[in-house]
C-alpha cells in the first residue's frame, strides 16, 4: 500500500497518507488540519537524493547533537555546584 505526501491547497499542511487502492474503498485522503480534500499530491522525498541533502542532513544531526551535549554538561555543572553548597 502506497505512502503519499501531500500538501493542502487549502490551509498548505503538509502530511503523509496511505492511499488504498480504489476497490477497498476507502475514503478520499483529506487534509488533517482542515478536513479540505483540495490536496496536490508531492513528489516522494525518497526520489530525490543528492550530496548536499545527505551532508545538510548530518549537518543538522550534529547540530543537535552537540547542542544535547551542551545541555547536559551544563545541568551537570549545576547539579555538581548544587552539591558543593549542600556539603559546606
Amino acid at each position: 500500500m502506497p505512502l503519499f505526501d501531500f500538501v493542502c491547497r487549502s490551509c498548505g499542511t503538509q502530511f503523509e497518507s496511505l492511499v488504498r487502492p480504489a476497490p477497498y474503498g476507502d475514503p478520499p485522503t483529506a487534509c488533517p488540519s482542515c478536513r479540505s480534500e483540495d490536496l496536490d499530491r508531492l513528489l516522494a522525498t525518497f526520489a530525490v537524493k543528492s550530496a548536499e541533502k545527505t551532508q545538510a542532513a548530518a549537518a543538522a544531526k550534529n547540530a543537535k547533537a552537540a547542542s544535547v551535549a551542551r545541555r547536559d554538561h551544563i545541568a551537570e555543572l549545576q547539579d555538581q555546584e548544587k552539591h558543593r553548597k549542600e556539603d559546606h
